[in-house]
Formats: C-alpha cells, sequence, structure tokens
C-alpha cells in the first residue's frame, strides 16, 4: 500500500481535478479563438472566466498553477509562439479580476478598481500582441496599420473637402483610445457575466457598487 502520507485528501483531489479541468477549458477556448470562423467575440469574452472561478474557488496559487498548465498545453498544441499569448491579456486578466473578485470587501473588492486596471491589462495584452506578431512577420506592424489609417483619413477628408493634415501621432492615440474603450466595455462585461453565473457555482464575486446594480438586476438566467 501507498504511504498514507503522500494520499490526496477530498480537498487537495478537487483543487487538482478542478485546476485540470478550468485550465484544459481555457486552453479549448483559445484553440477555438484562433481557428473557428464564428463565434470570436463570445470566446473572447469567456476565456478570462474558467481560471478565475478557478481562483474563487481555490485562490491564487491554483489559478497559477492552471494558467501555466494552460500555457504548456497550447505550446504542445500550438507551438512556442502562438500558445504562450494566451497570456496576454486572458491569462493576466483572469488572475487579476480572481484575485479582486474573492477579497468579497474592502477596496480591493471595488468593481472600479478591478475594471479600470482590467482594461489596462487588456490594453497592455493588445501592444504585447502587437509587438510579437511584429518580431515574427519583421516588421512593425503597429506603425503599419496606423499610417495605413492616417492614409485613409487623408483620403477621406480630401474627398469630402475636409481639411487635411493628420498627424501620425494623433492616429496613433486615437486607435490606443479605441482599444482602451473596447477593453473598458468587455471587462464591464465579464463582471457582470461572472457575477449573473458564478454565484450559481457557488463562488459569488463581489457586489457591484450602487450606480451599476441597475446593470446587474438585469440577470437573463
Amino acid at each position: 500500500m501507498g504511504d498514507p502520507s503522500r494520499q490526496l485528501n477530498r480537498r487537495q483531489a478537487r483543487q487538482l481535478m478542478d485546476t485540470a479541468y478550468l485550465a484544459a477549458a481555457t486552453a479549448l477556448l483559445w484553440v477555438a479563438l484562433y481557428y473557428l470562423p464564428v463565434g470570436s467575440p463570445l470566446f473572447r469574452l469567456a476565456l478570462p472566466l474558467p481560471l478565475a472561478l478557478l481562483q474563487l474557488r481555490h485562490g491564487w496559487r491554483c489559478a497559477v498553477e492552471g494558467l501555466v498548465v494552460t500555457a504548456l498545453l497550447l505550446v504542445a498544441l500550438m507551438g512556442p509562439i502562438r500558445g504562450p499569448l494566451v497570456i496576454f491579456p486572458y491569462g493576466s486578466l483572469a488572475l487579476w479580476l480572481g484575485w479582486c473578485w474573492r477579497a468579497r470587501s474592502g477596496w480591493r473588492a471595488s468593481w472600479w478598481l478591478s475594471w479600470s486596471v482590467g482594461s489596462l491589462i487588456g490594453v497592455a495584452g493588445f501592444l504585447v500582441r502587437v509587438l510579437v506578431l511584429s518580431v515574427m512577420v519583421g516588421e512593425n506592424l503597429w506603425v503599419v496599420i496606423t499610417s495605413a489609417a492616417a492614409g485613409l483619413l487623408e483620403k477621406v477628408a480630401g474627398v469630402l473637402g475636409l481639411a487635411t493634415g493628420v498627424e501620425l501621432a494623433q492616429v496613433q492615440l486615437a486607435a490606443l483610445a479605441l482599444v482602451w474603450v473596447q477593453n473598458l466595455i468587455v471587462v464591464l462585461v465579464l463582471h457582470v457575466v461572472a457575477y449573473w453565473i458564478f454565484a450559481r457555482l457557488q463562488a459569488p464575486i463581489s457586489e457591484p457598487p450602487e450606480s451599476l446594480r441597475a446593470l446587474v438586476a438585469l440577470d437573463p438566467l
């Protein structure tokens, strides 16, 4: 018989099982995001939720282990470049949201904090992905995209008879602002969806501020 001191108790066995299943779920969502032609917005929205749920149930150590398992699984499935990109921003965002939601009270549980910092994590993740893709293709994709956008704006302004002279820096700032606004919306929706779903999984998140209670009251479940 095995050494009793090395046998897993019920809590450890559940932690191991949840880590494996939720890490695998995150990896499957990432693969689906890359290879399926439909459902991309839903996959992007769902990606941080399994690891955030893992952190709510078992703490940050299990969540970090789950993220490592997810990254290793994706390296095996998708290669050493595309696989680890799940960390930026989805893995990092899942750890941040899970850390805030697990508090349930105090300054750490504030939706304003988790929402604002989460949106910045999303912007940082977008820039990291652009950087990695730029290294892969050997060209600064950020400059290429924003330069093309600036040229398009100048052409549109010329057709409409408006003043031209759009500067590249202005286009880049506008693009960053749009990315930030998009992430503000995504992270807020993540809060609302987690508030609706996680309570039914016996892992409720922190309560929303009064100004957002009308939004979470629209629970369709």
